[in-house]
């Protein structure tokens, strides 16, 4: 037996959407182009803008789209080097960031590369659930502050932030406000203008829809952008000027096409996979001694479950797992290959054995009773075995 159950890593692409871009392949066009077969794919694009802002709560003209939820996150961490150097010329200098120790990789790589040009970046710790230590972020925001870029929810653990009370302290410190959704939309209501945020990271490929396309929300107040945006990408007029480059229709497209779905069953995501979800937590804490679950027990998205094996390495676990038809992770995607422990569990405070020892399981439509029934069938003894071994070792 199969059981895929790595849906943070990515999602297949739903049916709909797979019929919706074979459809649209016929629609070949530049949408930049004045003709007919350019209108055409200017409309469909558009349409997938629409639907791409409405998941969130946003306008369609505060969307732009970019190849991937890591552009996005990196185009803001450029637009904020790009403030600061005209702060300094101002003589109005904000160049402090502010992040956590849990964001993903493309977060912290950008802020550590800030650093580097002369940023003053604060990590915040999070306590044992994975949660922002608040008294930490009100300590580190200043008059200098110019970005805060906090996860909504975390990619390994699930642990899910107060946005919008974390946004209401950062803008009373008179900064921006970023927040990285990808592992959030579509699995728990997102709504910008509640949150207040004033950028917002999406990714395609989180919500059933094609790799290669990811999307960013820049705040708009009276049909003028409050939330400035330099380009990453310099070239062309598309995207208004902000991300220059021939359209990648087929994969807008399908985004449109995933968010439109998404949107419309984000409320059935969390009551079909969150019992199924608690029911693999209490099998394997009752099946398997010696066990922790990380991440918060109840604000955690309904998806996503992360548990260490004191004395079972990660990947001999994965690897057993595999052997045995379950595909799951040891965390982040982008940190396969890594054998450094997850960032994110030893920034809870856990040991490295803990962190080293943590596999996650993260459910997703087409995830069965019976796969999860499996999993709690073969995981036991594939633990009991490792744990022997390393124990004769």
């Amino acid at each position: 037996m199969k059981v895929y159950i790595d849906y943070n890593a990515t999602t297949p692409l739903n049916e709909a959407v797979k019929n919706a871009m074979i459809d649209d392949f016929a629609v070949y066009g530049n949408a930049s182009s004045m003709h007919a077969s350019g209108r055409l794919a200017h409309a469909r694009l558009e349409e997938a803008r629409s639907n791409a802002a409405a998941l969130i709560g946003a306008k369609p003209h505060e969307i732009i789209f970019t190849s991937s939820g890591s552009e996005s996150n990196n185009t803001v961490f450029q637009t904020m080097r790009y403030l600061a150097d005209r702060s300094v010329a101002k003589e109005a200098i904000r160049n402090e960031i502010i992040t956590t120790a849990i964001e993903h990789p493309c977060v912290l790589n950008s802020a550590k590369f800030q650093q580097e040009l002369g940023f003053t970046v604060t990590f915040l710790p999070v306590d044992a659930y994975g949660k922002v230590n608040i008294d930490a972020l009100k300590a580190a925001l200043s008059d200098k502050t110019l970005l805060v870029s906090v996860m909504t929810a975390n990619n390994e653990i699930g642990t899910i932030q107060d946005i919008r009370k974390i946004t209401s302290l950062v803008k009373t410190a008179g900064a921006f406000m970023h927040t990285d959704a990808v592992q959030a939309v579509g699995k728990i209501p997102v709504d910008v203008k509640d949150w207040g945020v004033d950028y917002l990271t999406m990714s395609a490929h989180k919500i059933y829809g094609p790799k290669g396309v990811g999307a960013l929300y820049i705040r708009d107040r009276g049909g003028r952008r409050a939330a400035p945006l330099f380009p990453l990408i310099h070239g062309g007029h598309q995207e208004d000027g902000l991300r220059a480059g021939t359209y990648n229709n087929i994969g807008i497209f399908g985004f449109g096409k995933a968010a439109e779905i998404a949107k419309q069953r984000v409320m059935e995501y969390g009551k079909t996979l969150f019992p199924l979800r608690e029911q693999l937590r209490e099998a394997l804490i009752k099946r398997i001694p010696n066990i922790a679950i990380n991440g918060h027990p109840s604000d955690v998205i309904p998806n996503t479950l992360n548990v260490s094996f004191p004395g079972a390495e990660g990947e001999s676990i994965l690897l057993a797992l595999d052997l045995a038809g379950i595909e799951a992770s040891t965390g982040s995607a982008c940190a396969s290959g890594s054998l450094e422990p997850s960032h994110v569990i030893m920034a809870t405070g856990a040991e490295a054995e803990l962190a080293h020892g943590s596999i996650r399981f993260s459910l997703g439509w087409g995830i069965t009773q019976e796969a999860v029934d499996y999993i709690i069938d073969t995981l036991p003894s594939i633990i009991e075995r490792i744990r022997a071994m390393s124990t004769l070792a």
